[in-house]
């Protein structure tokens, strides 16, 4: 019996054998970029900015096949891969770049795994470490799946699931940051005083040292 579409692993489009490894699946670099954009603001607290200030600080680009986005030295762009990613609740995979790409000083991602259940289009953390800029041609294979076998079953149940693009920083959503980055706008950070509570016996805690 065939096995169930959830149940099965699948990375579509698949283009070319040639992107199937002995113990990888290659994937491309999709259409569409995320960057953040310079403006006057000395700097910009991602973690208690709620996500209509956060997303007012990004561009959205699209390129067209042939036509390349440059990345500048130690400029961030967020990418995704061409393919639709389907995980199985028993695989789960890191992302990791390609070695030749790695050596030019590209980094593809920085946040590598990849939780078994999910499904969607892989966001990619592209940074140029390198000294010159470096053109970025969607449909060009960006990055490798390395897949593994987990013990039991799991679903994804987190923020980006379905993403058919890149998805943009949504730490705000993160309940925890209330208590170690509290603010006083309406509806964040409000353990504030649970925050300085824990403040206050760190100090203590150091003082008896």
């Amino acid at each position: 019996m065939a096995a169930k579409l959830e149940d099965r692993l699948v990375v579509t489009p698949l283009l070319s054998e040639r992107q199937i490894g002995d113990a990888s699946i290659d994937v491309r670099l999709g259409n569409e970029f995320i960057w953040l954009t310079r403006t006057a603001t000395g700097s910009h607290n991602y973690i208690v900015a709620p996500e209509s200030s956060l997303l007012q600080t990004y561009q959205t680009l699209r390129r067209e096949f042939g036509n390349p986005l440059f990345l500048h030295p130690n400029q961030l762009v967020l990418g995704a891969t061409m393919e639709f990613v389907g995980l199985p609740s028993d695989l789960s995979c890191y992302v990791i770049g390609r070695s030749s790409l790695g050596r030019t000083g590209l980094v593809i991602a920085t946040a590598t795994a990849v939780a078994p259940g999910f499904k969607g289009c892989i966001t990619l953390e592209i940074v140029n470490l390198g000294e010159v800029p470096m053109p970025l041609y969607p449909g060009m294979r960006i990055a490798q799946l390395v897949l593994h076998e987990t013990v039991g079953s799991s679903r994804y149940s987190g923020t980006f699931q379905c993403a058919t693009g890149p998805e943009a920083p949504l730490l705000s959503r993160d309940k925890e940051m209330g208590i170690w980055a509290p603010s006083d706008k309406p509806g964040i950070g409000k353990t504030r005083g649970k925050g300085k509570r824990a403040k206050k016996s760190r100090e203590e805690g150091q003082g008896r040292l």
